[in-house]
């Protein structure tokens, strides 16, 4: 089970484009070890909240905590320093480049010649993907370009936990994937998070999410409507905290109005 212990924590967020507000006063928190999923119909805000956390976005107000001391993140370095690593949907990967080379993309292992280091990148891409029980690839020098959709997913979320990452963040991670390879994909998800990565999941898939996800965040015209606990809730109720949810907050922790669940 995750720790209860916050690894990652927003306070009163709040992110304004103009004269439209794409966040409004919202809480988060992703807790050590866990699977937080995130969810809302499109313009709920997931986007904005995710490029708060990675860099992209400044917040205009609230405040960020990592590891219990506030931060505050002015771009993706200073993300990728906390342990913070984002999949996006497009995944980033180069086609014409082998596995190892994808990994490293960017980060490349170089000795005082300025030469690659090419034995210590396969042995650590190699580490990784036994780590993370990746099976499917036949051999880390395939280019990328002869990889399946869910083989692609997986080169990318090995990549973002070789970094030393403590927090994951996937977004739609199994969108336009068939059935096998969605199982593949949904199962490393719930290995980093036995391996005490907190990972956070963006999807519209619930039959996803509430397959990996230990606890469900629900965002609404840029609030926090709900938190639930995937154990003890439905995906109706979900649904209708998506879909009609009241923002209410009770000792600080959105919660659903009684009348979002009815």
């Amino acid at each position: 089970m995750p720790d209860t212990t916050p690894l990652l924590e927003l306070r009163n967020v709040t992110k304004t484009f103009g004269s439209v507000e794409a966040l409004s006063d919202v809480d988060f928190e992703v807790r050590k070890g866990e699977v937080m999923a995130l969810v809302g119909d499109n313009g709920a805000g997931k986007s904005t909240l995710i490029k708060c956390i990675a860099g992209t976005h400044t917040p205009d107000e609230g405040h960020v905590f990592f590891e219990g001391e506030e931060v505050h993140i002015h771009g993706p370095r200073d993300a990728a320093r906390l342990g913070i690593e984002v999949v996006y949907q497009d995944l980033a990967l180069c086609d014409n480049l082998d596995v190892v080379q994808n990994m490293y993309l960017g980060r490349e292992a170089h000795d005082r010649f300025q030469r690659l280091k090419e034995p210590i990148m396969e042995q650590r891409t190699a580490e990784t993907m036994k780590s993370l029980a990746v099976t499917t690839i036949g051999s880390i020098r395939r280019p990328v370009a002869t990889l399946s959709g869910g083989q692609r997913q997986s080169v990318a979320v090995a990549r973002a936990v070789m970094w030393n990452s403590k927090l994951v963040i996937l977004d739609e991670p199994t969108a336009a994937l068939g059935v096998a390879q969605t199982e593949q994909v949904l199962a490393l998800v719930r290995r980093l998070a036995t391996q005490g990565l907190s990972v956070v999941i963006i999807s519209h898939n619930l039959h996803d999410v509430f397959e990996t996800a230990h606890r469900i965040t629900v965002l609404r015209l840029g609030r926090n409507v709900g938190v639930y606990d995937r154990a003890t809730t439905t995906q109706q109720e979900v649904v209708s905290a998506i879909t009609a949810g009241a923002p209410t907050k009770v000792s600080g922790i959105p919660q659903v109005a009684p009348e979002a669940t009815a």
